[in-house]
């Protein structure tokens, strides 16, 4: 079959992310038709995970290519960039503020972003309900979508924008994601300023972390009031099973957890004593590196799906800029087999060497000294397990 131009291609996102909906606004801003298949029942079915922070050199460029640049800033908290580092005593060993004007790396909730792109898109472009479970056909294509409903649809370019188990992508690679020996577990805190003013202060308007290289939390404040907490341990990811416990046994996973914290500060132990509803395992996973393929002419991967890297500034940045990209690719070549190739060409050497830099990373997430925590932070490893049955939960609030 002969690679069609991608103006009359029948184009498919897996994933209803901000990666691939950036894809999908950009692609219908160019003209071009695309769809986007969503496991998800509907919009708000689900939590969508905490805030996350879109930076002026990628994150926000994409938004710029996708026309909601300045929608972004009017939602989006530049107050949010504020970063405080505590020592397991509770004290602030370094504070940075951002200036009034701090543009650089804004925060927005997760949901926010996901609103403000669905809300871009032509209507009917997401739909919503469908779970990928296979994809069938030759590499040239056509290729055949097969979801769990029982439904199929024929599609010319397949997009893997479906998170660190993507369905998507066994089709170009065999890498799955692999444990990184650290495990965060999540608690929420709902109308902090009246009910739990101590970690209202603590946190301020921002994040707050705390680590003795063996064990750390960080704090973070979303919108609506609230505050996520991630508890990062060196752990198996089974350590829940492994103690005993289930991961519904609040009371008995907070006991083990003020032993292992038994010497840090009372202040800083109300992250662990104090929160609304139960506790959430979020293992850290990443894929091994290099995570490259030989080239596809009907299948390609965008974000989690294509390069899942421990939570130290990548994440959601790099999805957008993916999308953008991969978008921008399919607006201006002759065919979509070019426009995999344009887009490969660059987003594998980039992510290669970003993941090079942060393999074995989540072990900074324990330092002293807080590490540049970036976009995707603690706060925002909702979405690395999206995917994940046993993991579907989070903040409630």
């Amino acid at each position: 079959m002969t690679s069609p131009n991608p103006t009359h291609a029948r184009i498919s996102v897996i994933g209803a992310g901000p990666g691939g909906l950036t894809c999908a606004r950009i692609l219908q801003r160019h003209g071009i038709a695309v769809t986007v298949h969503e496991r998800d029942a509907g919009p708000d079915v689900r939590d969508q995970g905490g805030t996350l922070d879109l930076h002026a050199d990628n994150g926000q460029i994409a938004l710029r290519a996708a026309g909601l640049l300045d929608e972004f800033f009017e939602l989006a908290r530049p107050e949010g960039q504020e970063m405080r580092q505590l020592d397991p005593a509770g004290t602030i060993t370094s504070h940075k503020i951002p200036a009034p004007d701090e543009r650089f790396k804004p925060e927005i909730d997760r949901g926010q972003l996901r609103d403000l792109l669905l809300n871009s898109l032509e209507p009917g472009t997401v739909r919503w309900g469908r779970t990928l479970e296979r994809v069938s056909g030759p590499a040239e294509g056509p290729r055949r979508l097969h979801f769990a409903d029982g439904g199929t649809v024929e599609t010319d370019l397949v997009i893997g924008a479906d998170g660190a188990f993507s369905r998507v992508r066994p089709y170009v690679s065999a890498a799955v994601p692999e444990h990184s020996g650290v495990s965060f577990l999540e608690a929420c805190f709902s109308d902090v300023d009246s009910r739990h003013p101590d970690i209202a202060e603590l946190v301020g308007q921002g994040g707050a972390h705390a680590a003795d290289g063996e064990r750390g939390m960080f704090a973070q404040r979303n919108s609506g009031n609230r505050v996520r907490v991630y508890i990062i341990q060196r752990a198996p990811a089974d350590w829940i099973d492994a103690s005993g416990l289930a991961p519904g046994d609040t009371d008995g996973i907070r006991a083990l957890l003020l032993e292992r914290y038994a010497h840090w500060s009372p202040r800083l132990r109300q992250l662990i004593t104090d929160n609304d509803g139960p506790y959430v395992d979020r293992p850290i996973l990443a894929l091994p590196v290099p995570h490259i393929w030989e080239h596809n002419p009907t299948v390609t991967l965008l974000g989690d799906a294509a390069h899942l890297m421990p939570p130290l500034g990548v994440g959601v940045n790099l999805a957008m800029l993916d999308a953008g990209e991969l978008a921008l690719a399919l607006a201006s070549a002759a065919t979509v087999d070019d426009a995999i190739h344009i887009y490969e060409k660059t987003m594998l050497p980039r992510s290669t060497e970003t993941a090079r830099m942060l393999e074995g990373g989540a072990e900074h997430l324990l330092a002293n000294e807080a590490p540049d925590f970036g976009d995707e932070s603690p706060k925002e490893l909702a979405s690395q397990n999206r995917t994940d049955v046993s993991l579907s939960g989070g903040c409630d609030l």
